[in-house]
């Protein structure tokens, strides 16, 4: 996974966050992934809802599924 500093995120146009308040980046396959999994274990938790989840996990799919 490419490192993310915190300028590049704050560089980041919205459209590349799948989450609520610029949550889980998606802006490559790895960063996709990974918020496939990090939500995927939030729901696990009771962090989140899986309505949440699904939806980050389109976003994400979104990205992982480009040529």
């Amino acid at each position: 996974m490419s490192k993310l500093t915190s300028k590049g995120r704050d560089e980041l146009p919205a459209k590349d966050f799948a989450g609520p308040g610029r949550s889980y980046p998606v802006e490559d396959k790895a960063h996709a992934a990974n918020a496939k999994a990090r939500a995927a274990q939030a729901v696990k938790a009771g962090r989140m809802s899986k309505s949440e989840e699904t939806k980050i996990d389109a976003k994400a799919n979104k990205e992982l599924h480009k040529k």
